[in-house]
Formats: structure tokens, sequence, C-alpha cells
């Protein structure tokens, strides 16, 4: 049965949904969503068979879903201080050693807290582009979506709330009230102070950490992806890629974990039993 809770920390308080499942001693799993989400778009993983086999700890970045809006915004909302945050949290469940999954923006802070923190000691990426500093770096790894310039903008219309929440989780109608729920819900700085400090260089060298970080990292990606430049993924020269390759997801775009679960998670299952 998953355990709900909230946890405080230096930015606020985090909102987390515990699956509680693993064999004792098994390696936990930290999962973080994207952009203007929150930790129940997980719902399948967290219910479901993975849930069960691995443990997962899903949460609400600051600024998002039942979490507080950040303590100090400048420094909370980056990429950066999301990965404080999220480890304070970790820290603060008595969670040592684990790996992380993160999906889109969620992905960007795994690879901060795969750089920064010798706790995460794996990572699985998906909907998300290793890619290096700056405007240049982002333009390389992304492709060009009117949908892109609501990522970090603060303040959202109706109409633009509503069709945030469609495209980044495959525009399928009916579209679930729980997305629009949550990007209407996400504090607008976090959008606007996040993508401006990371195009200005805040955030680690992403393409350099892959290239030259011993950690495990597995790169998954949806077939149909209509934000990230799926070319790119093959350009860096990983240093230790998960089975070699970039895990390609048939039949799903930019949430593979929702648009093809069944997919997805036998990838998933199959990372955490080789950690």
């Amino acid at each position: 049965m998953a355990e709900t809770g909230t946890i405080q920390t230096h930015a606020g308080s985090i909102a987390y949904i515990d699956s509680q499942g693993g064999a004792p001693g098994s390696l936990p799993a930290l999962v973080i969503h994207g952009n203007s989400s929150c930790k129940e778009v997980f719902a399948a993983q967290i219910g479901g068979e993975l849930g069960r086999r691995h443990r997962l700890i899903a949460v609400d970045l600051p600024g998002h879903g039942a979490s507080d809006n950040a303590a100090m915004p400048a420094r909370d909302y980056t990429l950066g201080g999301y990965a404080a945050a999220l480890a304070a949290a970790m820290g603060g469940l008595g969670i040592g050693r684990h790996a992380v999954l993160g999906w889109s923006l969620g992905g960007h802070v795994a690879l901060e807290l795969l750089g920064r923190e010798d706790n995460t000691i794996a990572a699985m990426i998906f909907g998300t582009p290793p890619v290096g500093p700056g405007a240049e770096g982002f333009g390389e790894g992304f492709l060009p979506s009117p949908h892109m310039g609501l990522t970090g903008k603060a303040e959202l219309s109706e109409e633009e709330i509503l069709a945030y929440a469609a495209a980044t989780c495959g525009g399928v109608p009916p579209l679930d009230p729980m997305l629009v729920a949550a990007v209407r819900r996400t504090d607008g700085q976090a959008r606007a102070i996040m993508v401006a400090d990371a195009l200005a260089g805040g955030c680690l060298n992403e393409r350099e950490l892959v290239e030259t970080c011993p950690k495990l990292l597995a790169v998954v990606t949806g077939v149909d992806e209509p934000f990230v430049a799926n070319a790119y993924l093959a350009v860096p020269a990983y240093r230790n890629l998960w089975e070699g390759r970039v895990h390609a997801i048939e039949g799903a775009g930019h949430a593979p974990f929702r648009e093809a679960p069944a997919a997805f998670d036998v990838i998933a299952d199959r990372f955490l039993a080789s950690l």
C-alpha cells in the first residue's frame, strides 16, 4: 500500500508518494516529474507492478503539486536548487544510496543529482536530452515548438494551460483533469526562473557530465517525441550508457511512461534490477 506524506527541507515542504515496494535492502528510486506537472503522473508506476517490485518515491518539486512554493525562489527554482531540495528530502526520509528516474525537467534534475550527490548512484532519464551549456546547447537538444515557449512563461492563460497539459502528455483526448490542475497550480516563478537560469548557464554542463561521469545512465525516449531532438541523443560520447544504447519506445511521444506504460515499465524494471 503506497504511503503519502511530506518532508520538511530548506526549500519548504516536499510532498511524496512512496510505493513501499521492493525486497528488503533493495535500492530505492527517486522519481521526478516534468515542468508544471506533479507526482501523480506516475500513478501507473507507483500503484502497479513496477512499484511493487521496486521502492519508488515520487515527489512534487518545489512550487509544484502539493509541495510548498520555494522558500527562496532565486535559489530553489533552478536545476541545482531542485536537486538540493530533493537530496534534502531523501535524507529526511532516511534514504541513502538510491537511483533516480527523471522525466523531462525531472531528467535534468536527475543529471544534477548524478553529478552532485554521492548517494545518487545511477539515473534513467526520459524526455530529456543531456545538453551542453546555455542557449546553444539547449538549441541542439530540443526541437522548435510553439509549446516550448510556454516552459519558461510565468503567467499562462487558460488556453495555454490546456495546450501545455495536452502537449506534454501526448495530446490524446480526453485530457486528464489532473494534468490541467497540475499546470494551473504550478508557481509561475518556477518556470520563469528555471528556464532563465538554465539558458544563462547556471546548471551543470550535462553533455560533459554524461561523457565523463562513471555512474550508470539509462536514456529512454519516445519514437514520436515532439520536443526532444532524438537524433541528438546519439551524439554524446556517453561514458557509461546502460546497455550501450538509447532505448526508443514505439507509440510514445514525450511521456512514454504514460503513453506506453507496459513497454516503459519493462525497461525501468530491467534497469532498476540491474543496479
